[in-house]
């Protein structure tokens, strides 16, 4: 194929998926302005509780990302009984992950003051978790079910059941966090319990078109029978995935955190910014998605020549949309924070001044962030997973972290220094995982040439 060829079918799979993506981060991103809506100590709880759920949300997730790149290799070539076995036991430890996830949210109120935060926004945010936390069921599968679809090239079902999930969980916010309709109004809780509706019906709308779509697979039959060496193979390949990104969202878990000793109006402005930041992060994500997909086709398929013209187009489209998303947080960041603020509110003006200067590194952070999930989607294609946790480990957590601690609290700079530490830390992984794809590369070459 030539880059062309390359870039059309990147297009044809991403675009779907980063549509998926961002409907997906609609969800998170009315519950914040709905939140911020209602009060300042909701969206601040709010801001905690969801930061809270996706770190462990994106632990149990590593089984899910894993039966992408497996089933894409097993489509390309042509054995649909490996596509059942993979995707069977992935659900089984996606629901397993989730066993041991939940009573954490159970009781987080306890670990969230043990890190310092104020007791009352502590209360809420385990008033939240304690709802929103029974998603984590529903919500692994359905990202089980997501890179099933995804790995045969169904992206367009994803979407659009996202976007009416999203469509859903917006009407059930408002009715239930403003009590619409002669329904109580439940605040905080009411955001959980929307959550927790959206999930599970998303899951529902999976089963039922992959049953319809895919009836050869024989999917959910005898789906209670083990598979022990499918279950190896996906745990072997989900477990270094799933610690990757528990070092990156506990990043920006410990950045919430920090940003909460600061104080409040500090952390509801970080919220902002951040739940602005991951919606444009979002497209990039879709994209390594894609990025994985077509790499683990080429991989199965053992096209060398595929696999570095589509690494090359991979990153080409993610600059692009980095030019795009920088130039956005630098010439409108007082109007995009102040879209997450009700007019009245008495702090208004002081959560803008605060955000906008967050907007600005925030710019930094789309660059470097945009370039290490690239990366990081293309090594997952070719189930190199291993030494990508050990590389983002350390960039997260030994340079990322201690950075933002030192110019958060040892420098004038506050929040703002906190965010220049995600940025350092950010930057460390971009290098050195596109440092790993290259020697994958050349490896593979290699291989190839000594075969041949």
């Amino acid at each position: 194929m030539s880059y062309v060829q390359h870039a059309r079918a990147m297009l044809v799979l991403g675009v779907p998926l980063v549509g998926s993506q961002l409907a997906h981060a609609i969800i998170g991103l009315t519950d914040t302005v709905m939140l911020g809506w209602y009060s300042i100590e909701a969206l601040a709880a709010g801001v905690l509780g969801t930061s809270f759920f996706f770190t462990l949300f994106v632990v149990g997730s590593g089984f899910s990302l894993a039966v992408m790149p497996m089933v894409a290799s097993a489509a390309s070539a042509n054995d649909p009984t490996q596509i059942r076995r993979v995707t069977r036991m992935g659900l089984w430890l996606s629901a397993l992950a989730g066993a041991v996830i939940m009573p954490i949210f159970w009781w987080s109120e306890t670990l969230l003051r043990v890190l310092g935060q104020e007791p009352e926004i502590a209360t809420l945010a385990q008033t939240y978790l304690r709802i929103a936390g029974w998603s984590i069921f529903p919500a692994l599968l359905v990202k089980v079910l997501q890179s099933y679809l995804a790995a045969q090239e169904r992206a367009s079902v994803i979407f659009w059941i996202t976007v009416l999930g999203g469509a859903g969980n917006a009407l059930a916010n408002w009715v239930l966090i403003f009590g619409k309709w002669g329904f109580p109004e439940l605040g905080i809780a009411g955001a959980g319990i929307a959550t927790l509706l959206n999930q599970s019906l998303m899951l529902v709308g999976l089963c039922l078109y992959i049953v319809r779509s895919f009836p050869e697979h024989a999917l959910f039959q005898r789906l209670w029978r083990p598979d022990w060496e499918a279950f190896r193979a996906v745990y072997r390949l989900g477990w270094p995935i799933g610690l990757t990104h528990l070092a990156e969202s506990g990043l920006f878990t410990a950045t919430a955190i920090m940003v909460g000793w600061i104080g409040t109006l500090q952390l509801a402005a970080h919220g902002i910014a951040m739940q602005i930041t991951s919606t444009m992060f979002m497209v990039h994500l879709g994209l390594s998605q894609a990025a994985t997909v077509r790499a683990g086709r080429a991989f199965g398929a053992r096209d060398l020549a595929g696999l570095r013209r589509g690494g090359v187009v991979a990153f080409a489209m993610s600059l692009t949309m980095i030019v795009f998303t920088m130039t956005l947080f630098l010439v409108f960041p007082d109007l995009l924070v102040g879209l997450f603020l009700d007019p009245s509110e008495v702090n208004r003006t002081a959560i803008i001044q605060i955000g906008v200067g967050l907007m600005a590194v925030a710019a930094l952070f789309q660059f470097a962030d945009g370039t290490q999930v690239m990366a990081m989607g293309l090594l997952r294609g070719v189930q190199d997973t291993k030494v990508p946790m050990v590389m983002a480990a350390v960039s997260y957590w030994a340079i990322g972290l201690p950075a933002g601690y030192v110019l958060g609290f040892w420098t004038p700079l506050a929040e703002i220094g906190v965010w220049l530490g995600l940025v350092f830390g950010l930057f460390c992984a971009s290098a050195l995982l596109i440092y790993r794809f290259s020697f994958q590369q050349n490896r593979l070459d290699k291989l190839h040439n000594h075969k041949a």
